[in-house]
């Protein structure tokens, strides 16, 4: 099996009435999130957060980062 590759970048959207974000990456793409892909169980993350992901398979084909992992 291979692995995905771990990118940076920023979570630039969340919404904690309906746990959904997005995240734009170092290579400026941006990427849709829920709230379960957070890494650490806290269920939010703020925007302005910078973050490690990874880009998986999700629904109709698009890319989801997962896991959102927050940095410091």
């Amino acid at each position: 099996m291979a692995t995905r590759p771990i990118l940076r970048g920023t979570v630039t959207a969340f919404s904690d009435d309906n746990g959904l974000g997005e995240v734009t990456g170092e290579d400026g793409g941006v990427h849709p999130f829920h709230c379960t892909a957070i890494s650490d169980g806290t269920r939010t993350v703020g925007a302005g957060t910078p973050v490690t992901f990874e880009l998986v398979p999700a629904h109709h084909g698009r890319l989801e980062a997962r896991p959102v992992t927050p940095l410091g």
